[in-house]
C-alpha cells in the first residue's frame, strides 16, 4: 500500500495561516512556492527502508490554542523530570502544541544581543536576520516532498541568535510538548552563532499519543561562523502514534565547530538525517547518536559529515539497541570533497540486538575525493557478549541486572555528552523504560 499525498491544504489556506501570524511578505511567498512544489517532488528515499506506506502527509494541521505556563508546577509529572529541581526557568522555552507557552532569557544575555524566542516572533521582529538563513544554505525547500511540505506548513519552532564574540556559559533549553494526540508538528529550529561566539542548545520532543496517529516533520538548521562553537543536544521521545521525519543540518565555517549529541528515542516509525557541512579550514564536527528500538517500529538514521575545507575533522559515533521485532538502519557517511586536503574522517556504528526478531544494520561509508587525507571506520551488529554476562554474573549479579549494565555501558559514550544533567537523567530513564 502506498499513501497518497493529496493534501487538504490549498493556497487560500496557506495565505490565511500566514496572515493570521502577521508574517512578512517573504515568508508568505516562501510558503506559497513550497506548496506548489509538493506534488512535483519525490519522497525521501532512505537506504534499505521503504516508507511508501508510512503516513507522513495526512494530518491535522490547524493548531489549537494552548494555555501559557507561569510555573514548572503546572506541568505534568513526566515533564517535570526534564528540568533540574532548582531551575530558575531562565534560558528556557516551552512550546505546548504550537503555542509558545513559556519563554525566558537571562537579562544579561538580552543585554548582549542574544535572541532566544519562538520562530514566529523571530520572523516578525527579526525578519531580515531570519530570512538570511531560513531554508537557504542548510536545508533546501526543494530537497524533497517533505521539506517542501515543512516549508509550506511550518507551525512551530525556535530561533537562537548569538552575536559576535558572545560566550553563553549556561545551556539554552527548549521543550516541545505535543499535548494533543492528533496535533501534527512541523517544527523549525534555527541556530545562528556569529564569529567567535559559543552556545549550547538542548531540546526535548515529547508526546503521549500511543494510539492516535499524527505526524512530526522537523527541520533544524545550525550555522557556526568563523571560530564559533555550537553544542547541540536533543532527546526525541515521540510516542508510538507519531510517524517522524527529522532533518537536522549544520554549516561550519573556518575554525568553527558543531557537535551533536542526539538521543533518538521515538516509539513510532522514524527517518532521521543529520548532516554537517564543514566549509571552512579547520572546521570540525563530532556527531554522536543513540537509539533504542522496540515493538515493531522501523527506524532509519543517517549521520553524514561532508568536508570541504582543508584540515577539517569529522567524527561520527552511533549506538543502537534493538528489542522485540524492531528494525533499525544506521548509515554513517564521511565525505571528503576535492580540495579538502589534510582532512580526517572517522566513524563508528554499533548495534546491539536483544531478541531473535530484532534487526539492525550498520553501514559505514567513506567517500573520498582527495589524496592527502586520513580516514577510518568501524561497524558491528551483534548480541550481548556472553563473556561480559558471565563475568558480571560471576560477581553475584542477576542476569537482568548484568544485561542492564552492559546496555548502559554500550550507550554511555553518547548519553554522557548531553550537557544538561536533568535531560541526561531523563534519557537514561527513557532507555530503562524502553529496554525493560
Amino acid at each position: 500500500m502506498t499513501v497518497e499525498t493529496k493534501l487538504p491544504f490549498n493556497q487560500d489556506y496557506i495565505q490565511a495561516f500566514s496572515k493570521d501570524r502577521n508574517e512578512p511578505g517573504w515568508m508568505a511567498t516562501l510558503r506559497s512556492k513550497a506548496l506548489e512544489m509538493v506534488d512535483s517532488l519525490e519522497m525521501p528515499k532512505p537506504d534499505k527502508t521503504k516508507i511508501s506506506n508510512w503516513n507522513l502527509t495526512d494530518f491535522q494541521h490547524v493548531d489549537k490554542e494552548a494555555a501559557t505556563i507561569a510555573s514548572l508546577d503546572e506541568l505534568p509529572e513526566d515533564l517535570k523530570a526534564y528540568f533540574d529541581k532548582d531551575a530558575n526557568m531562565e534560558n528556557l522555552y516551552i512550546q505546548r502544541n504550537q503555542t509558545a507557552a513559556y519563554n525566558s532569557l537571562a537579562q544579561e544575555l538580552q543585554d548582549k544581543g542574544v535572541i532566544f524566542t519562538d520562530i514566529f516572533t523571530a520572523i516578525r521582529e527579526h525578519s531580515d536576520l531570519v530570512e538570511k538563513y531560513y531554508m537557504n544554505d542548510a536545508v533546501a525547500v526543494d530537497q524533497n516532498r517533505l521539506t517542501a511540505l515543512h516549508a509550506a506548513l511550518m507551525n512551530g519552532g525556535v530561533f537562537v541568535y548569538v552575536p559576535k564574540n558572545v560566550q553563553i556559559e549556561e545551556p539554552l533549553q527548549a521543550v516541545f510538548w505535543q499535548e494533543d494526540a492528533d496535533s501534527a508538528l512541523l517544527n523549525h529550529v534555527l541556530v545562528v552563532a556569529e564569529e567567535g561566539s559559543s552556545v549550547t542548545y538542548v531540546e526535548n520532543y515529547i508526546s503521549q499519543n500511543d494510539t492516535d496517529e499524527t505526524v512530526a516533520n522537523l527541520v533544524t538548521e545550525v550555522f557556526a561562523h568563523d571560530n564559533a562553537q555550537v553544542a547541540y543536544g536533543a532527546v526525541d521521545n515521540f510516542a508510538a502514534g507519531t510517524t517522524t521525519y527529522v532533518n537536522r543540518r549544520g554549516v561550519a565555517k573556518r575554525d568553527a565547530r558543531i557537535d551533536w549529541a542526539l538521543g533518538q528515542m521515538n516509539d513510532g516509525n522514524t527517518v532521521s538525517e543529520n548532516i554537517t557541512y564543514l566549509m571552512g579550514e579547520n572546521a570540525a564536527s563530532d556527531a554522536k547518536a543513540v537509539s533504542v528500538g522496540r515493538g515493531k517500529q522501523t527506524q532509519n538514521f543517517t549521520s553524514s559529515i561532508r568536508q570541504f575545507g582543508k584540515a577539517t575533522e569529522g567524527y561520527i559515533l552511533q549506538r543502537g539497541v534493538m528489542k522485540g521485532a524492531a528494525s533499525t538502519i544506521f548509515n554513517a557517511i564521511g565525505k571528503i570533497e576535492h580540495g579538502g586536503t589534510k582532512a580526517n574522517s572517522e566513524q563508528e556504528s554499533r548495534v546491539l540486538m536483544l531478541s531473535e526478531k530484532s534487526r539492525g544494520d550498520a553501514n559505514p561509508i567513506l567517500l573520498i575525493d582527495e589524496d592527502d587525507v586520513t580516514a577510518g571506520h568501524a561497524a558491528s551488529v551483534g548480541r550481548v557478549d556472553p563473556l561480559q554476562m558471565y563475568y558480571l554474573m560471576s560477581r553475584g549479579l542477576e542476569r537482568e541486572e548484568a544485561e542492564r549494565l552492559v546496555i548502559h555501558g554500550f550507550l554511555a559514550p553518547v548519553v554522557a555528552q548531553l550537557p544538561i544533567e536533568s535531560v541526561r537523567k531523563q534519557l537514561i530513564q527513557v532507555i530503562e523504560r524502553k529496554v525493560y
